[in-house]
């Protein structure tokens, strides 16, 4: 009865050795895993330690039930580790339990060892190793079976192994039926614990990977929504979200800024779960919040437009759907401020208008200009029959309908806006045809005129009869705003891709608000003046694609800058002569 008691207790002392493996892989896994995905030592290597660790205490703890069979139960960890890991540390499992066997069995020859520690079996195992990795559970215990069945079977075989028969020699004796069974059952143990350890690494494994698949999930989620958030944030509209009961569960920056401007002092924590009709009940039209709130609480979409304190706002509400079937939805509330759009609109308008009344008044001018000549052919013939007492009447008379006459022109040209025709030239020979003008001009004030020409200048697509009409009108109007002595200089220099033509004077300069509407049609700071030149000379750049800026500083002087651009890459060489001045004596 002594042997049967000390039996049982060796198995139940090697059950508990050889599920240690078990109790540390857990104890691995609970061990805060995520932290260490960096880590060397990864989950498989830890099982591998765990099973070398259980094999080790199998083997210390190793003995023979009543003499016969060798009872170590360290083949199980050493099975499942070889099958779970990778071949090399399956290598090594397999030789540390070799090993074992040799230290601790006390074994009685060479066939006896081979059986004992079922190396015969070892390459079938490393052979269904990829295989058993890649099946489920059932089939996992399937494969162990079909290895530690014929293991258990020669474990058993040992005993009459040599000729001698110790299980007759043992119970033909004592006849004791219970150490049959209690052998049998071992046997039995062996492989119903192989079936539980697998089942129990399946699912302790499987658990780890949902909390890694859950883990991953939650991190690409908390991912999408920060990427939607700043997705929110960017788009340069107002956007709030509402439960079902119309309280604020989420806004963006844009939306926290527009109710700053109507409440300074408010956070973004004071906004959260509020109800909105709090925010706009104050700001819009009664009838207007009435339909909003019907929306939100009806879940149908709206548009609104709001206009509150000289802002223009368009209000669009949207039913949000529930994100899983029972649950229930909310509402998008996205306001857009259109108060610039609503400018630009108005202006749009205005230009059109304003469109309309310059061709009327086009063609009221054109109309106008044929009578006026008429009337001045007829003055022309009562001049020559009148006596020279009513000489200088006349003269008045003729110089008031040639002003006219000349304002009509540049109201002409600055209203036209078919394209002009452009011919291939270099900017230098319309100033060298001009330059007779200006210097005779400039001889009647006691101005001088100076001309820095560029030594290579590319030709440009430029309409002649405009270009002149363009530097006379500036070179004209820098003349009147000079004194005696005044320098007006005419450059040309090319910037990268583009020739610009630089026209200084040394006048009075212009102040800053002038400057604002210096090129606005009718604008003059001259008595007898009438606000077409410049405007006129902005029309004829922008119908050759360029551009005009002007730098001025009262006291001394102005600068016009016109700049073409360069289609032609090629470039003309241009001789210069000394700088040309012509001062008044």
């Amino acid at each position: 009865m002594i042997s049967i008691t000390g039996a049982v207790k060796d198995i139940l002392l090697q059950i508990s050795a050889a599920s240690s493996f078990l109790f540390l892989f857990q104890w691995w896994l609970d061990q805060n895993h995520c932290k260490r995905r960096n880590s060397k030592l990864d989950n498989q290597s830890f099982l591998m330690i765990a099973c070398a660790l259980s094999v080790t205490l199998c083997s210390l703890m190793s003995t023979s039930l009543f003499g016969i069979t060798y009872l170590n139960l360290g083949i199980l960890p050493a099975f499942i580790g070889i099958l779970y890991g990778s071949f090399r540390s399956g290598f090594c499992l397999s030789l540390l339990f070799l090993f074992c066997n040799i230290l601790f069995s006390k074994t009685e020859g060479l066939s006896t060892l081979l059986l004992n520690s079922s190396v015969l079996l070892y390459p079938l195992l490393f052979g269904m190793s990829n295989r058993f990795k890649k099946g489920t559970a059932v089939e996992k215990i399937g494969l162990l079976w079909m290895v530690l069945l014929p293991s258990m079977l020669f474990v058993a075989l040992v005993p009459i192994l040599g000729g001698q028969d110790k299980y007759e020699r043992h119970f033909g004796n004592s006849g004791d039926a219970m150490e049959a069974l209690i052998l049998t059952l071992y046997v039995f143990i062996a492989i119903v614990l192989g079936a539980v350890f697998i089942y129990f690494v399946e699912v302790t494994w499987g658990r780890v990977h949902l909390k890694e698949r859950m883990k991953d999930f939650t991190e690409k989620f908390q991912w999408e929504s920060e990427k939607l958030q700043q997705i929110t944030d960017i788009m340069p509209l107002s956007i709030m979200s509402l439960d079902e009961n119309g309280a604020i569960t989420g806004i963006n920056d844009y939306m926290l800024e527009l109710i700053r401007s109507h409440y300074p002092n408010v956070t973004k924590v004071d906004i959260m779960s509020q109800p909105v009709c709090r925010l706009f009940r104050e700001d819009v039209d009664e009838e207007i919040f009435t339909r909003m709130r019907a929306s939100i609480r009806t879940k149908e979409r709206s548009s609104e437009k709001v206009i509150h304190k000289a802002k223009v706002y368009h209000i669009f509400i949207a039913p949000l759907p529930p994100r899983m079937p029972g649950l229930s939805g909310g509402s998008l509330l996205i306001v857009q401020d259109l108060t610039e759009e609503e400018k630009m609109r108005s202006e749009l308008d205005n230009v059109e208008r304003l469109t309309l009344v310059g061709q009327m008044a086009a063609g009221i001018t054109h109309e106008i200009r044929n009578p006026m000549a008429v009337v001045r052919g007829f003055l022309q013939l009562m001049r020559e029959k009148s006596g020279p007492d009513l000489e200088s009447y006349y003269h008045i008379v003729m110089e008031e309908l040639d002003r006219a006459n000349s304002i009509i022109n540049d109201f002409l040209s600055l209203a036209q806006s078919r394209i002009s025709h452009k011919e291939n030239v270099l900017l230098h020979e319309i100033i060298d045809d001009l330059s007779p003008l200006l210097w005779a001009d400039a001889n009647l004030r006691g101005q001088s005129v100076e001309v820095k020409l560029s030594s290579s200048l590319p030709s440009l697509d430029l309409n002649v009869r405009e270009i002149k009409q363009l530097i006379l009108n500036l070179g004209r109007n820098g003349m009147e705003a000079m004194g005696p002595k005044g320098v007006l200089t005419l450059e040309t220099r090319t910037v990268k891709d583009h020739v610009e033509l630089i026209i200084r004077d040394t006048g009075s300069g212009i102040s800053e608000s002038q400057r604002e509407q210096l090129f606005v049609p009718f604008f003059t700071t001259k008595s007898q003046g009438t606000g077409l030149g410049l405007s006129l000379c902005l029309s004829i750049v922008e119908r050759h694609n360029g551009t005009i800026a002007v730098d001025s500083e009262e006291g001394k002087g102005t600068v016009f800058t016109i700049s073409f651009p360069a289609v032609h890459a090629e470039m003309s060489e241009y001789v210069i002569a000394e700088t040309k001045e012509v001062s008044a004596r």
